[in-house]
């Protein structure tokens, strides 16, 4: 028997979306407190690349293993672990080194407003991701999504400015 495409449409859902996103938003938020503060801290745009850098593969391994190690797929339906571990470090990795990429600038006023944008542009793509294959209302997961962002930054800034 044939599954449904209803059924093909949940299993990618909970085998390949839903991980990615969860690595996503992991990777663009958890990542923006150490890079942040080390560019304020430092003052070097070097420093924060490498930190950035850091951040991105550390939190990809961490979030690989600690999504692979969760469950083993059969009981919830979400996949082998190996392949959902790949998917969430993999875009956990992502989510970090896009908004560590401007720090690679020299000048730290041009590498910050750059990652700025690239944060805003990352935020916006978590929210619609959930707007359009999670159907949550697409204003409501920007504030949502904004807001938790900018706690994070908020405190990478204060952190970096002592």
């Amino acid at each position: 028997m044939e599954p449904s495409q209803e059924h093909i449409d949940r299993a990618f859902l909970l085998k390949v979306v839903q991980p990615g996103l969860a690595g996503l938003m992991d990777g663009s938020v958890s990542t923006l407190a150490p890079i942040f503060a080390a560019a304020f801290a430092t003052h070097d745009t070097h420093i924060a690349f490498l930190i950035g850098l850091s951040a991105a593969i550390g939190a990809g391994i961490s979030m690989a293993f600690a999504e692979a190690l969760s469950d083993n797929g059969h009981h919830t339906g979400r996949g082998h672990p190996a392949i959902r571990g790949c998917i969430v470090g993999g875009m956990t990795f992502v989510g970090g080194i896009l908004h560590t990429l401007p720090f690679l600038i020299p000048s730290l006023s041009a590498a910050l407003c750059a990652a700025y944008v690239v944060v805003g542009l990352e935020l916006i793509a978590i929210a619609y991701i959930r707007y359009h294959f999670f159907k949550m209302r697409f204003w409501l997961s920007v504030v949502q999504v904004i807001l938790g962002g900018a706690l994070v930054l908020a405190a990478g800034l204060f952190i970096g400015s002592f």
